[in-house]
């Protein structure tokens, strides 16, 4: 019989969500899961669910979503590990019928706030095709929460899905005062949008 729910383990006094996820499986089934990096930058340096298959153990749980940061599987951090290596540990589990893993709920959209008083102060981030490709360190984007290796998908309320670079940076080139965005993992992005196949582990 194929277990059709997972539960949180009980929460302790004092924490306002218990980060543990037990995710019961069959013996042989994949976990059913994409996995990214959450991009350089980010306040946990781990792995971000990107895409669930919903037939899946995870998705069936419930209580896994997009945007999701693993930090640990089965008691092992995944905190600071490459993403090959996490992604071995997630298919290590295939033999297993029960998967604990400990999650941080986040959304898989961040919002950062750039304050730029006038167009004569740097950013502080290159950007190409809507990618945030390099970062200055101690600049006005990194402290806003700007990080390396998401893509830009709004700029002020105004969506740059598919807007052509140019248009992308002469926004930004010519935006002052609070400059709202929201970004997300360019390799989620991508899955988001069906430009990639998700490969399920």
């Amino acid at each position: 019989m194929i277990p059709v729910s997972c539960r949180r383990a009980q929460f302790v006094p004092g924490i306002d969500r218990d980060p543990q996820v037990v995710v019961p499986k069959s013996k042989g089934e994949i976990l059913g899961m994409v996995i990214v990096e959450s991009g350089w930058g980010s306040m946990l340096p781990t792995v971000v669910v990107a895409n669930l298959l919903p037939s899946g153990p995870a998705a069936r749980c419930g209580l896994l979503n997009i945007g999701d940061q693993i930090i640990a599987i089965n008691g092992v951090s995944l905190v600071g590990l490459p993403l090959s290596t996490c992604q071995q540990y997630i298919k290590n589990t295939k033999t297993q019928t029960v998967v604990k893993l400990t999650v941080v709920p986040c959304p898989p959209v961040v919002e950062v706030k750039i304050r730029r008083p006038d167009t004569k102060y740097q950013l502080g981030f290159s950007v190409q095709n809507g990618v945030i490709c390099s970062l200055l360190r101690g600049g006005i984007a990194e402290r806003g929460g700007v990080r390396v290796g998401h893509r830009i998908i709004e700029i002020n309320n105004q969506s740059v899905v598919a807007v052509p670079h140019e248009k992308i940076v002469n926004l930004l080139a010519t935006s002052t005062g609070e400059i709202a965005m929201k970004t997300m993992p360019t390799s989620m992005f991508r899955l988001l949008t069906g430009q990639e196949t998700p490969v399920y582990m």
